[in-house]
């Protein structure tokens, strides 16, 4: 009994010193370069270091239905929340007994852990929507590291924007969300071959993150034009070299659809509850194939 509680402790043990490590020094940095705070400094737009080519948008994937763009993304916003029954959802573990004590004593049930749980949860549903194909496929995009860090930045900042409706425990929250980010983004980079000046990639794909997240902030704001959204993403997704939008009707037409999914699911995230945000469960709208293409109105 002795020695199945002695492997238990220092199971317990692990998992507590790998949600200290995750909280360390960038939740620092964090906090003097928040989201909420990121200086006007950063470029709207940063030249990426190389990446493969990216094909035109106008070219839609081989062998892949038809997408009516024009009549997406159209219909009333609403809550991204998981109902309670559904199967998506994850809920906090309840132990009782010596089991939760332990856990008590190892902090795991203390307000930071239970913030990264939540992190963790969150990056999982936004690399859920930014890693399946449906995505590229709607918005005619050919994945490559390109697009799918852009889709990634895109996400992060609709989460960020509305965790700032959440005040100082939106910030800390935050924190935590980009430290996950960074990690993944760091095996991201090496997955893609990059071993020898990860260092100097990070940092580039630093600035390009926070000049993103600026633009989009601008071109959200009431004094923006409508089709300020349209350039921005058209800019940090669509084009190759940072040029102007396109003439291309197709690339044109998916670039207006990204931006309609942008402003709904930044006002989906706004109905959102607290709840739903904080512990991760709740769901991007769906871009998965509809039995009838024709009629998708997301």
């Amino acid at each position: 009994m002795l020695a199945r509680w002695g492997r238990a402790a220092s199971q317990l043990a692990a998992a507590a010193e790998l949600t200290r490590r995750v909280a360390a020094p960038r939740a620092a940095y964090l906090s003097d370069r928040s989201y909420s705070k990121v200086g006007t400094d950063a470029a709207a737009t940063v030249t990426a270091p190389s990446t493969p080519a990216v094909s035109s948008p106008s070219k839609l994937p081989l062998n892949k239905p038809e997408v009516r763009l024009n009549v997406m993304f159209w219909s009333k916003a609403c809550s991204l929340a998981l109902p309670p029954n559904s199967p998506l959802r994850l809920e906090e573990p309840h132990y009782e007994g010596i089991k939760r004590l332990i856990l008590k004593l190892l902090l795991f049930y203390s307000k930071q852990s239970k913030s990264i749980r939540g992190a963790n949860v969150v990056y999982q549903r936004i690399i859920s929507q930014v890693d399946k194909p449906a995505i590229y496929d709607v918005f005619q995009l050919e994945k490559t590291f390109k697009t799918t860090f852009s889709l990634l930045v895109l996400h992060m900042w609709l989460f960020l924007r509305r965790l700032k409706e959440e005040g100082k425990e939106g910030v800390d929250f935050g924190q935590y969300l980009y430290e996950i980010y960074n990690h993944d983004l760091e095996l991201r980079v090496s997955k893609a071959g990059v071993n020898l000046l990860l260092t100097k990639w990070m940092k580039d794909l630093e600035k390009i993150f926070y000049g993103n997240i600026v633009a989009y902030d601008t071109a959200m704001t009431p004094e923006a034009k409508h089709d300020d959204l349209a350039n921005v993403i058209w800019r940090n997704i669509f084009s190759e070299d940072g040029s102007g939008l396109s003439n291309d009707a197709a690339a044109t037409a998916a670039v207006q659809a990204m931006a309609r999914y942008t402003r709904r699911e930044s006002t989906c995230l706004l109905l959102t509850d607290k709840e739903a945000i904080f512990s991760g469960n709740f769901m991007f709208t769906s871009l998965e194939n509809k039995p009838n293409p024709g009629k998708i109105t997301n």
